[in-house]
């Protein structure tokens, strides 16, 4: 089934093929618009733009049901206007930013377990080597539809031994982690699909109780996973550096420094992590 989507907001589509194209795992083709989604029911979906910035319409490919049709549209922000987070930092110390990366929305990762296991990987990790090793554990245990690959199921990370992963390079600890987490997912200890619908903080105090999640893959879950609006890690050296360049100061602002600002950023932090990020991707 192909449904047609016109949306009524400035929606920049190009931008959105520029950050998915730096994950190797995800299939897309920025000469013909379009980008493969995987999504639970071990499903492809093709999104493609048809539209403009201005006047974006998108045909979406090999949905099947209206579940599916409005997870597509949720993980694409395509639900919601992105006018409303313009017009908010329009008069703030943000407002060029925003001008420059305006109708850049937040795409969420396309499956919460993925969310999960891509975030462990990546910890302390340089970004090349991260998505090296996302890649063999995705290769390995994962599975290839329609030419598209899948992460693995949490069932079968959960029965694998320490030693599988440490022949992909994994660290011993980086490998229990990944193995516990997976574990206590397949066995319904830890369900994300229902911690899904709880508050911010609820999410993070029980994804932190498991070994290998700390606040920033907490918070990594909820701003890409979730795709919740006000969400903004101090600790974060690439924000620190894009508001050192944005500001033009001599040295990166200090937490409280930053934190001094978010009653005029609130209640979309996340945009404004993500327009940073993106100044000096």
């Amino acid at each position: 089934m192909t449904e047609y989507i016109k949306l009524n907001f400035t929606y920049d589509f190009g931008r959105v093929l520029d950050r998915l194209s730096m994950d190797p795992l995800i299939s897309l083709n920025k000469g013909e618009r379009y980008v493969l989604v995987t999504t639970g029911e071990r499903k492809v979906h093709k999104v493609q733009a048809t539209g403009t910035t201005e006047s974006p319409t998108f045909l979406i490919e090999g949905t099947t049901n209206e579940q599916q049709l409005q997870t597509i549209k949720e993980i694409f922000h395509f639900n919601r206007s992105l006018e409303p987070i313009h017009a908010h930092f329009a008069h703030t110390n943000l407002a060029s930013l925003f001008e420059e990366h305006r109708g850049t929305p937040i795409i969420r990762e396309f499956s919460l377990y993925a969310t999960l296991m891509k975030s462990i990987i990546h910890q302390q990790l340089n970004l090349s080597f991260a998505h090296t090793l996302t890649t063999r554990f995705v290769h390995t245990f994962g599975e290839q539809i329609e030419g598209v690959w899948f992460y693995p199921q949490p069932e079968v990370i959960g029965q694998l031994q320490v030693e599988h992963l440490r022949e992909l390079q994994f660290s011993t600890r980086k490998a229990e982690y990944v193995i516990g987490v997976s574990q206590a997912i397949a066995s319904g200890e830890l369900n994300l699909e229902a911690l899904a619908q709880r508050d911010d903080e609820t999410i993070t105090q029980t994804l932190v109780k498991y070994r290998g999640i700390g606040p920033w893959t907490a918070g990594s879950f909820l701003l890409f996973g979730l795709g919740r609006p006000n969400l903004f890690p101090l600790a974060d050296i690439g924000l620190q550096n894009a508001l050192k360049k944005l500001w033009a100061t001599p040295d990166k602002p200090k937490a409280e420094e930053i934190a001094a600002h978010f009653p005029d950023w609130s209640p979309y932090l996340s945009y404004a992590s993500l327009y940073l990020w993106r100044s000096i991707e």
